[in-house]
């Protein structure tokens, strides 16, 4: 009985050990079979940034020994905690060592860290450390904490077949909606960040132009003006049974763009870029910016300061400004590249030649985007 016992509790601990390295808590700098450092690198979103980032692993575990990077991908819109929830919760549970060793984060998430976890929660970055650093051309708002790799932004994504003219301006936009009932649709703000930038947008076109770079609460009294708006497109939206539809993720209104149920949509510029190419998207399919724009961002990547192998990380985050994975990322999935476009392949670069960084909208609203898609959860998408 004794010896039952025994097998019953190794059984017991082997299974809490297993448990524990796989929810990324304390795993430490584990090594791989070829005895090289692992680095865990963390990101999140859309399945076409998976795809960038494994491909660029690939390519980097293949070009040295020392280390082998491995991905932990959360997709969005799948209701799992977001990445940036797990991060900040072990960080305040006092967690260290663990396997958050790089992770992705944009401007307006960099924001949220820093605003709930503190200013610890990042390594400050040693650009000494990094060789391909003067490859740069833009910086990230937060450059003490972030290193951008690619930039992104939303666009108006339209079937020239059917739209001749799209809407210049924003007013135009709404103009068109009206207009033409049923052709557009944007995704729900929380499932996906080219609705979000939508409902962002029509809110804070209203507001200071500093607001959208402003984590400060008081701009949530401004709100409802453009909420206002939301209320008043809402009936001219894509309607499926008589009632408006808000398709979930960014891919929901792609899909409904590529069937030809709708004329047009804010989506992500990499993402229909990339699905063209693909042939996902049919080549009817163009993009093109509104004025004021809908926003856009660098994305970069940071090293928490709970991770476990800081050198692996900035080993990583270095081979990234390089022009092969700038290439991968352009190729992949039509991100802009953050170094020289002298650099790089120039029959990757004729597809994105008219989408600079420099004149991109930046936001970056921190816990206020979590407030703004909760009003739109509690005010529009309960209009039906």
């Amino acid at each position: 009985m004794k010896n039952g016992f025994k097998r019953i509790v190794k059984i017991g601990c082997t299974a809490l050990l297993t448990a524990s390295m796989a929810a990324g808590c304390s795993a430490g700098a584990a090594k791989s079979t070829s005895g090289a450092k692992t680095i865990t690198v963390w990101a999140n979103g859309s399945d076409n940034v998976r795809v960038q980032f494994e491909q660029q692993i690939e390519k980097f575990n293949a070009s040295q020994s020392d280390y082998t990077a491995k991905l932990e991908f959360i997709t969005s819109g799948t209701g799992a905690q977001s990445l940036s929830d797990r991060i900040i919760a072990a960080k305040k549970a006092g967690q260290t060592d663990t396997d958050y060793d790089v992770v992705e984060v944009s401007d307006n998430d960099a924001a949220t860290y820093l605003s709930q976890a503190g200013d610890d929660i990042f390594t400050k970055i040693d650009a000494s450390k990094l060789s391909n650093y003067s490859n740069l051309t833009v910086q990230s708002s937060y450059s003490d904490y972030l290193v951008p790799y690619r930039g992104t932004t939303v666009v108006l994504a339209y079937n020239s077949d059917t739209v001749k003219n799209p809407p210049k301006t924003a007013d135009e936009l709404y103009q068109w909606i009206k207009d033409n009932p049923g052709r557009f649709a944007y995704n729900t703000p929380s499932s996906g960040g080219a609705g979000g930038s939508f409902v962002l947008t029509a809110v804070y076109n209203f507001l200071p132009e500093e607001a959208l770079t402003s984590t400060d609460t008081k701009w949530e009294e401004q709100w409802d003006q453009g909420f206002n708006l939301l209320k008043e497109l809402h009936p001219y939206l894509y309607q499926s049974s008589g009632k408006t539809v808000y398709p979930n993720k960014n891919q929901g209104t792609l899909d409904l763009l590529a069937s030809k149920e709708v004329d047009m949509i804010p989506a992500w510029a990499d993402m229909t870029l990339s699905q063209i190419k693909q042939g996902t998207l049919p080549d009817s399919i163009k993009i093109t910016q509104i004025d004021p724009s809908f926003t856009g961002s660098t994305v970069g990547l940071a090293i928490p300061t709970i991770g476990s192998n800081q050198d692996g990380a900035y080993a990583f985050i270095n081979y990234m400004l390089s022009a092969d994975a700038q290439n991968i990322a352009l190729d992949s999935m039509a991100a802009v590249p953050v170094i020289s476009y002298d650099k790089l392949d120039p029959d990757l670069t004729k597809s994105i030649e008219d989408l600079k960084i420099s004149s991109y909208r930046m936001s970056s609203i921190g816990s206020l985007s979590t407030d703004l898609n909760d009003k739109w959860d509690s005010e529009i998408g309960t209009l039906n």
